[in-house]
């Protein structure tokens, strides 16, 4: 559950930076419209001022007051006094794509990792996009084949930043068909959240641990903790996996969840 002062914007990849941009614009709305101070963090990519300067530019665009870029490619630089003091200033963060692995491995207990949860703390919502939603969580998906039968084959897992507690977050969900490393993520972990995000579609959760669905598509979540048998335990690696009594929700914009009680619900039937 949930349990930072700040916000998250959890986003599945490919959102729209040409049309409306309603996630891109939601963010900066999150982090305080035309007083946001952003910190763009570009660890992931493999193309990092080309992925910066194209958010910086979008970003501006959309009146953010200040759009500090952080090139951070290594350790040494993950502990720079300059980029933490930026941080510690933002009102928001955002992950570009990439390798969710690059962000563990680069920022994972140094300075900046300390910084960006100070921000949290101090209520600074924190993005991202594609590899930088699947840090989120606690539990990371790192890897896996999308196009086979679920197996215990179909992932590899990985500690991510735990901004997100209790679930485990697939990207680019619909579109490069990954039910099956997800499921096989709940198998393994049966108390957690599954929680697939679509392309151009995002999770927003709030501080009371209840997500709202914006964007294009759909978030799906799959829900293990009344699963009634699993062989993943005396499975090999490539056999396929038995699973049954997990449940499923699909949410479209216009809907929301609460993680702490493990409910969806109508936006409109809210407060």
């Amino acid at each position: 559950m949930q349990k930072k002062a700040g916000k998250l914007l959890i986003i599945g990849g490919n959102e729209d930076k040409e049309g409306d941009c309603e996630i891109l614009n939601k963010f900066i709305e999150m982090a305080g419209g035309r007083g946001a101070r952003i910190v763009l963090i570009t660890t992931a990519t493999e193309l990092p001022h080309e992925v910066g300067d194209e958010y910086r530019s979008l970003f501006d665009r959309m009146g953010a007051d200040a759009i500090a870029v952080s090139y951070i490619d290594n350790r040494e630089q993950a502990n720079d006094v300059s980029i933490i003091s930026d941080i510690e200033q933002a009102t928001g963060v955002f992950f570009t794509g990439g390798d969710q692995l690059r962000l563990t491995i680069i920022l994972g207990g140094s300075g900046v990792d300390a910084a960006i949860r100070r921000a949290h703390g101090k209520g600074a919502v924190i993005a991202g996009t594609s590899a930088g939603a699947s840090v989120m969580s606690d539990t990371m998906i790192v890897g896996g084949d999308s196009s086979d039968t679920p197996k215990k084959a179909a992932l590899s897992m990985a500690h991510g930043m735990g901004l997100l507690q209790e679930v485990v977050i697939d990207q680019h969900f619909a579109q490069r068909g990954r039910t099956n490393r997800l499921l096989a993520a709940i198998a393994q972990n049966p108390h957690i959240l599954g929680i697939g995000i679509d392309e151009d579609t995002a999770l927003m959760v709030n501080t009371d641990s209840k997500c709202e669905v914006i964007g294009s598509q759909t978030i799906t979540i799959l829900d293990g903790k009344n699963v009634v048998h699993s062989n993943i335990s005396e499975s090999k690696r490539h056999d396929p996996l038995a699973l049954t009594n997990v449940l499923l929700h699909i949410l479209p914009s216009g809907y929301g969840f609460d993680i702490s009680r493990r409910r969806p619900y109508m936006i409109s039937t809210q407060e």
